[in-house]
């Protein structure tokens, strides 16, 4: 979820991608650099931190005046450059793995963002060729892989690294042999050029050059770029030439930054492909297995010798350690408790040494929350924060701790938050059952398999769905109340999709387990009371739709969420949203974007401000 800018053209550089980057910060945000081209050097310099450790670097070269490339940098007017704001994946937070990153001959650098998924195969080949790597991250192979195929024409370089490449990406490159010229890359990733007179731009997003210019063109997969001060060549990955309208953005500011959606939440509806991506794709990269050894994370000898596993969240997070329980459960066969952690805390609970408490919280500062894990970190446990934060309080009160990398999350209401605490959680279930041996090695890869393919999964369902739930939120959104059922991994969705429904649109919803409904939830039912029922595939599907039929029998209007091609459940509904089919226990990432888009629908007709939910905070640092 890195952000990257670049500019070729007339003016000073620096400034400008400064600028771009100030924009793109939502995307990352631990380290950041930029590199120049200037006086016949490429002349770097990277921080720690936010964007502030950069200026302050920059501005203290400043004030040294002559004290090397750094002030170099900061003095001479370059009018080429690139930069980079990051969201750590390979690699700890250090300033040797920020970006720019550079080849062995310091000519050739780049800025990426995500991942490199073949990068071990190639950085073993570049390390028997000489290469010196200087970072510990995988994005670095592509400047050696560049250097390597460099024979002056930079963007003959690139289509050659291209074929090379696997996994999702986008990156700039630039040469100190071709000082007027960058040249950027797309596989999947976002990658954005805005066209001025006399100098181009690229960048992750178009808020991050809009101040300079309104004219656009969007790169699409599999195309490179080539821009100049005076011009903008696209071609495909072979060569073969592009043509590309220049679109005018008529975005003021704030619409800028919500990537022309009308609201943030729609706009992070929409990442949630590429946040999923970033959360999963080094951790599945070896194709049939799971690897979670990176930097604060757990020792696997301590996972591997864990008795019980006890989940602690609040909110949606807790709804994602529902999901996290039966994958666990289901795969790695360790009893699983899960617990509301503003209750586990009052409840003198039964927790010690052998035990593994697992912390969930996107911000890392939800109070109650922490609190419980300090209470069973003192009771001797093994406690993990899964988070979206890194230098958040629950990564620095745990023992280990798994990033979410969903990037900022604007709107008060998670949704690609979520998405990413469940693959999290399905990540940790399919380790625990490779270190415990509980699952054949063919399913583990099977299910590898299905989580690698479920950010295009997301983007089809996304764009399949979206008018089909405007529809049925037309026929419902005023009703004042809404009955939400699942079974198994549908419960928690429905439970999930329910909340949504009441944080935003403030209309009134239940959710329960669907074997539950003649135990009183069915006394609240009448005519066209509109029931949403997660109906994906699973082992109790048949008995999901039985629970269905009792409740049409009394009236009520059923939207289904159905496993495309499992033709099960829709004749018992008045609608149905179909999810694209996989594995059944992953089916939760899927099913739970529609209950998204409806309550998004719902709120939006009613003419609410979803963004910003009354009497909600993002995040909860109180009791």
């Amino acid at each position: 979820m890195c952000g990257i800018v670049g500019y070729v053209g007339g003016r000073p550089a620096r400034e400008l991608l400064l600028a771009g980057l100030h924009k793109l910060e939502y995307r990352g945000y631990d380290s950041a650099g930029i590199s120049v081209i200037a006086d016949g050097h490429i002349e770097a310099v990277r921080a720690v931190g936010n964007l502030s450790a950069l200026r302050a670097k920059l501005e203290s070269a400043d004030e040294a005046q002559g004290a090397g490339a750094a002030v170099a940098l900061a003095a001479r007017p370059a009018t080429t450059g690139i930069g980079h704001t990051r969201w750590a994946t390979h690699g700890r937070v250090s300033e040797q793995n920020a970006h720019p990153l550079y080849d062995s001959a310091d000519r050739v650098h780049v800025v990426v963002n995500g991942i490199v998924e073949n990068y071990m195969t190639l950085k073993q080949r570049l390390l028997d060729g000489g290469c010196v790597f200087t970072s510990e991250t995988d994005a670095e192979v592509i400047a050696h892989l560049l250097a390597e195929h460099y024979d002056g024409d930079l963007a003959a370089a690139v289509r050659e690294a291209y074929r090379e490449l696997e996994g999702h990406f986008a990156f700039v490159a630039m040469s100190l042999d071709e000082p007027g010229v960058l040249v950027g890359a797309r596989k999947e990733c976002p990658l954005v050029i805005g066209r001025g007179d006399g100098e181009q731009f690229v960048a992750s997003a178009v808020p991050a050059f809009l101040a300079e210019t309104r004219r656009v063109q969007v790169i699409q997969n599999g195309e490179i770029v080539r821009l100049t001060p005076g011009d903008v060549t696209i071609t495909t990955a072979d060569g073969e030439p592009v043509e590309r309208a220049i679109e005018t953005v008529e975005w003021d500011q704030e619409t800028a930054e919500k990537g022309g959606f009308e609201t943030f939440m729609l706009k992070e509806i929409h990442e949630q492909a590429d946040a999923l991506a970033e959360t999963i794709s080094d951790r599945v990269a070896r194709g049939a297995g799971v690897d979670l050894d990176e930097d604060g994370a757990l020792p696997e000898r301590v996972l591997a010798g864990a008795r019980r596993i006890v989940i602690v969240a609040c909110g949606t997070a807790y709804h994602a350690g529902v999901i996290g329980r039966y994958a666990i459960e289901e795969w790695a066969r360790l009893p699983v408790e899960i617990d509301i952690a503003s209750e586990y805390r009052y409840r003198n609970p039964v927790v010690g040494p052998g035990d593994l408490v697992i912390g969930i919280s996107q911000s890392g500062e939800t109070a109650d929350t922490l609190a419980a894990m300090r209470l069973a970190r003192e009771r001797g446990a093994t406690v993990l924060a899964i988070t979206n934060t890194m230098g958040s309080q629950a990564t620095r009160e745990a023992d280990g701790v798994l990033f979410t990398r969903a990037g900022l999350e604007i709107g008060v209401a998670a949704t690609k938050t979520f998405v990413c605490q469940v693959a999290v959680m399905y990540l940790l279930g399919l380790r625990l059952a490779e270190l415990r041996q509980t699952l054949p090695r063919e399913r583990v890869a099977t299910l590898v398999s299905e989580l690698k393919h479920m950010p295009r999964s997301i983007d089809a369902l996304i764009a399949d769905c979206e008018a089909r739930v405007q529809e049925i939120a037309a026929t419902c959104w005023r009703s004042d109340f809404f009955l939400y059922i699942g079974r198994h991994v549908g419960l928690p969705v429905a439970l999930e999709g329910a909340l949504k429904l009441k944080e935003i649109s403030y209309v009134s919803a239940d959710a329960y387990a669907a074997g539950e409904m003649k135990h009183g939830p069915i006394a609240l039912l009448e005519e066209a009371t509109p029931v949403v029922c997660v109906a994906t595939r699973s082992p109790v599907l048949e008995k999901l739709v039985s629970n269905v039929q009792e409740a049409r029998a009394r009236g009520a209007s059923v939207i289904a969420i159905a496993t495309d091609g499992e033709g099960l459940v829709e004749p018992h509904a008045e609608a149905t949203v179909c999810v694209p089919a996989t594995d059944w226990m992953l089916q939760p990432i899927l099913a739970v974007i529609p209950l998204q888009l409806l309550a998004y629908a719902v709120a939006r007709r009613r003419g609410l401000n979803v963004d910003q939910p009354r009497n909600l905070a993002k995040t909860v640092t109180v009791e």
